[in-house]
Order: structure tokens, then C-alpha cells, then sequence
């Protein structure tokens, strides 16, 4: 009975570990999303994300729902996707068809429309999902229509969000060091990965460990992300925090 016990949890082990990367590879998604995943590692970034099947997630400056659409096939039909995605991006018609087309393809998706500074949090969260998008939190652009964050209100909001237990995923580029964060945001669009710890300690989190998966040598982190050169080839941190 012991043995068989044991060989049951191997086997749920497995197909846990399995999820991430079905999740990645069944069919539906569009060329151009898969074409990134060579630089984006999507099925170990989920497999070690601390998000389950049924969780309810919000994903943060959502872009095309790259992300957005892994994350609802990665929680299933009971979980629940919240993409948040800026006024201005909607404003391109090619980011609106994609949003239209995922919303049918995934039906757990709600698309939220606003910056993430002024828009209401979804309630009882399991998790929020950043990916490469908290630096965000201290960009501001009146050519974009995207106003300056509190970032300390911002966070407290998201503490408030996130059930006990909840979980946030933050991915981002490696910044320069004790740099001002809305400078560098500005002029680099990335961050310091000690004030993304310190934002998230301020607010209440846990740091629940980093996974080097998207570390990488040789990156410049005086150079702007956008940079043809580097684009895909950026050293990312990764780093979950979970809320006591």
C-alpha cells in the first residue's frame, strides 16, 4: 500500500511538471507568440511560478497577451486570467485584433482597459504575473497617455488584492545598480533588481527565492532594452514573493 502510495505522488509529481510544458506546445497560439519562446523559457517560467490550476491571476501590462493567453491554459477553465492592458496600447489595431482574437480563444481571459496605477484591482487574486513590466511602475510618458505610479500605494493596493498565500511573479531586466528607478525606467526601461526586493518588503511580501533561468552573461545594463542588438538577449531576473 506504502509503494503504491509513493508511486501515485511520483506520478501527480510528473504531470505537474509536465503542465508547463503542454501548456506551451498544444496548438492555437499564434506564430508570432511562439516564435518568442526560445527567449522566453515560457514552460519552466511557469513550472516554477508557484501558480496553480483554478488560481486566479492578474498579469500586468499584458502587451498582446503573450503571457496572458500561457497563463490561462496554464490555470484551466476554473482559474481566471486579469490582463491589464494601457489605454494607449489599445489605441494600435493590430493590439486590439490580437486582444479580440485571444478573448475567443481563451474564454477565462478579462481584458482590463487602464493603467495599472488607475485601475481597480480584480479581488481575492492568487496571484500577479509581471513580465518584464514592473520597472513600469516607474515610467511615466505624456506621448503614451501613461501617467505616473505611486508605487508604494500602488503595491499596498496589491497586497490588499492577493489572498493570503497569493503569489507575485516579477520578471525584468537587470538594471544598472543604485541608478534613480524613474530614470532609468525612462531611459533604459529597466530597474535594480535590490529595489524591486525592497519595493515588495516595504508592502508587506515575502521574498519566496529567485530562479536564474533567464540569467545570461554579457549583457550591457547602461543599454536600452529596445536596442535591435539586444532585444530577446537581456539578463532577467526572476523573483516570486508571497504575501504571509
Amino acid at each position: 500500500m506504502m509503494k503504491r502510495t509513493l508511486l501515485l505522488a511520483g506520478l501527480a509529481s510528473l504531470l505537474i511538471a509536465a503542465a508547463p510544458a503542454d501548456v506551451v506546445t498544444a496548438p492555437g497560439r499564434p506564430d508570432a507568440m511562439v516564435a518568442l519562446d526560445a527567449g522566453r523559457q515560457p514552460a519552466a517560467v511557469l513550472a516554477q511560478s508557484l501558480i496553480r490550476p483554478g488560481a486566479r491571476v492578474m498579469d500586468v501590462m499584458a502587451g498582446q497577451g503573450y503571457y496572458t493567453e500561457l497563463l490561462a491554459r496554464h490555470v484551466g477553465p476554473k482559474g481566471k486570467v486579469f490582463a491589464v492592458e494601457p489605454v494607449s496600447y489599445m489605441d494600435d489595431p493590430k493590439t486590439a485584433a490580437a486582444w479580440d482574437a485571444l478573448k475567443k480563444r481563451q474564454r477565462n481571459v478579462e481584458l482590463i482597459v487602464g493603467a495599472p496605477g488607475d485601475t481597480p484591482m480584480p479581488e481575492q487574486l492568487d496571484a500577479a504575473f509581471y513580465h518584464l513590466t514592473y520597472h513600469d511602475l516607474y515610467w511615466q510618458s505624456e506621448k503614451f497617455k501613461y501617467p505616473r505610479t505611486e508605487v508604494d500605494a500602488y503595491n499596498a493596493r496589491l497586497f490588499a488584492a492577493l489572498k493570503p498565500g497569493g503569489v507575485v511573479i516579477i520578471i525584468d531586466h537587470h538594471g544598472v545598480p543604485g541608478m534613480d528607478s524613474r530614470a532609468q525606467a525612462d531611459k533604459t526601461h529597466r530597474i535594480d533588481a535590490a529595489v524591486v526586493k525592497a519595493d515588495m518588503a516595504r508592502a508587506g511580501f515575502r521574498f519566496a527565492g529567485s530562479v536564474p533561468i533567464l540569467e545570461m552573461t554579457g549583457d550591457d545594463p547602461t543599454k536600452l532594452v529596445f536596442d535591435p542588438a539586444l532585444r530577446g538577449k537581456t539578463s532577467r531576473f526572476y523573483y516570486r514573493f508571497v504575501k504571509p
